[in-house]
C-alpha cells in the first residue's frame, strides 16, 4: 500500500489550518460486510481458523474492547472476520488517513498519533461505547514487532481500561508474523493463520481489581514469541526470501560488534566487517555456518541488542546523528515533502534541524515510552517518526546501515532510565 505525497516548503506546511477533529461514526452494517468480504481471499488463501473461549460470556449488543497483538496487515481482516457482525470502531494511526479520510471515517476509524497522550481520543472512545453502543478495536502496542515478540505497552492502559468499564477480550494472532513480518519487505509465505479470542474482564472484575492487577493481566496476554511458537509447532517457512533484510532488526554483530555491516539475503545472515554467517532455518532458528554461534534465536540476538544500547546510555557514548529526508503529516490530504536535515538522538531526547534552518525540533526523553519507527513505510523506506499534537516528523535516514530498531531501543531504554531517575 502506497501514500500520497506532495513537495512543499515548511513554510507553506506551517500555514496550513488544523484540521477539525469529526466525531467518530458507528459503522453501518454496509461498511462491515463491505470489509468482511475484502478480507475473505486473505482468509482463504491462509487457512484461517478462530478459537473463541469464554466469548459467550459477552451479550449480542453489549461494546467492548477488543484487544489485538500486532503483527501485519491482515491483523485488520482477521478482526473483520471474527468481529462480524458486530459494529466496531478501530484505532488508527494519524497516517492511515491519508488520501481515504471519508472512507476510513466509515469504517469506523479513529485516527490518533503513536506514543503521544491523547485524552481527545480517551472522550472519543467513551462516546463511540457508551453512546454509540459500539465497541472498540485497539492494537496497545502501537506498532509491528521488530523481532516478533510482544513490543512495550502504554503505562496507562489500565486506566483507559478502568475508565472506559466494558469488558474486555483479547484477540491473539498465530502465524500472522511469520507469513509477513516487518523485516522481510511485504515478502509474503505460505504460512497457516489464526487466531484465539478470550475474554479475559467483566466489567465487575475491572472495578474490582487494582490497576497494577489489570496491568499484569494485559501483560500475560501480551507475552508472545513468534520464532519460539514457529520452532515448537514445526512451522516450516520453506520461501527462499525468509532471511531478506534480516538486518534490520539483527543489526549488530555479536561476533565482532560492528554495527550497520550484517546483511540479510536469501536465506542466510552475514557479516559484511568478520565474515560470521548465520542461516535461518526453515523453523525459524539460527545456525552458525562457519563456528559457534552466538544466538540461535532472533528475539534472544535483539535482547542482546537492547543491552548493548543500555550500556552505551549509561556510559555517555550513545548518539544518532544522521542526515535524513524529512516529510511533516499536518493533515489527512497527503504527506508534505518538506525537505532534508540532520536528525540527533542522545541523551537529552531527540534534536530535528533542517529545511534550510527554518525547522527546529526537539523532543525530551519523557515526551515518549517508545518511538514510532518502521522498515518499509508504505514502501517508500525506513522511518523514524518524532512529534506532537501539532505536527509528526517522517525522517528518512540517508545514511548507510541500519539504525532504526537501534534507535527505537535507545528512546524506550532512555525512558527507562529517566523513570527511574525520577523516582529516586
Amino acid at each position: 500500500m502506497k501514500i500520497k505525497k506532495v513537495k512543499s516548503s515548511y513554510r507553506e506546511v506551517l500555514n496550513i489550518p488544523a484540521q477539525k477533529a469529526a466525531k467518530p461514526k458507528k459503522p453501518n452494517i454496509l461498511f462491515r460486510t463491505v470489509l468482511k468480504i475484502a478480507s475473505l481471499p486473505d482468509m482463504i488463501f491462509t487457512g484461517f481458523k478462530v478459537k473463541k473461549n469464554g466469548i459467550d460470556r459477552l451479550s449480542k449488543n453489549e461494546p467492548c474492547l477488543y484487544l489485538m497483538n500486532h503483527s501485519s496487515f491482515i491483523d485488520l481482516e482477521i478482526a473483520a472476520s471474527v468481529l462480524y457482525p458486530r459494529p466496531f470502531n478501530i484505532v488508527c494511526t494519524a497516517d492511515t488517513m491519508i488520501g481515504k479520510n471519508w472512507l476510513m471515517k466509515q469504517l469506523g476509524c479513529i485516527p490518533t498519533k503513536k506514543f503521544i497522550f491523547d485524552m481527545a481520543l480517551v472522550r472519543e472512545l467513551i462516546y463511540v461505547t457508551k453512546t454509540l453502543k459500539s465497541s472498540v478495536l485497539m492494537y496497545p502496542e502501537a506498532c509491528y514487532s521488530f523481532d516478533g515478540t510482544s513490543t512495550v505497552l502504554p503505562e496507562s492502559l489500565c486506566k483507559f481500561v478502568k475508565l472506559l468499564g466494558v469488558p474486555v477480550v483479547m484477540i491473539e494472532t498465530h502465524g500472522a508474523f511469520l507469513r509477513d513480518p516487518l523485516y522481510n519487505n511485504l515478502q509474503k509465505r505460505k504460512v497457516k493463520v489464526s487466531a484465539e479470542m478470550t475474554y479475559i474482564l467483566s466489567p465487575d472484575e475491572i472495578k474490582e481489581k487494582t490497576p497494577e492487577e489489570i496491568n499484569e493481566i494485559l501483560k500475560d496476554c501480551f507475552s508472545f514469541d513468534n520464532f519460539r511458537y514457529q520452532r515448537e509447532n514445526g512451522i516450516r517457512v520453506k520461501e527462499k526470501f525468509r532471511a531478506d533484510f534480516l538486518n534490520r532488526t539483527l543489526y549488530c554483530c555479536p561476533h565482532c560488534n560492528s554495527e550497520g555491516k550484517t546483511e540479510g539475503r536469501g536465506t542466510e545472515l552475514a557479516c559484511k566487517s568478520c565474515g560470521a554467517t548465520y542461516e535461518l532455518t526453515e523453523y525459524g532458528a539460527l545456525l552458525r555456518k562457519d563456528g559457534e554461534a552466538a544466538f540461535d534465536h532472533i528475539p534472544d540476538w535483539y535482547r542482546w541488542e537492547r543491552e548493548c544500547v543500555r550500556k552505551e546510555l549509561e556510559s555517555g557514548s550513545y548518539l544518532l546523528d544522521i542526515p535524513v529526508d524529512i516529510c511533516i503529516l499536518k493533515d489527512t490530504k497527503c504527506l508534505y515533502e518538506v525537505g532534508e536535515g540532520r536528525l540527533i538522538h542522545n541523551a537529552d531526547g531527540f534534536e530535528l534541524k533542517g529545511c534550510n534552518g527554518e525547522l527546529e525540533y526537539s523532543q525530551t526523553p519523557l515526551s515518549s515510552y517508545s518511538l514510532n519507527a518502521d522498515y518499509y513505510w508504505y514502501e517508500l523506506g525506513d522511518i523514524i517518526c518524532i512529534g506532537d499534537h501539532k505536527m509528526l516528523y517522517y525522517c528518512f535516514p540517508k545514511t548507510e546501515g541500519d539504525v532504526v530498531a537501534k534507535t527505537r531501543l535507545a528512546t524506550e531504554e532512555l525512558y527507562k532510565m529517566c523513570k527511574e531517575r525520577v523516582k529516586q
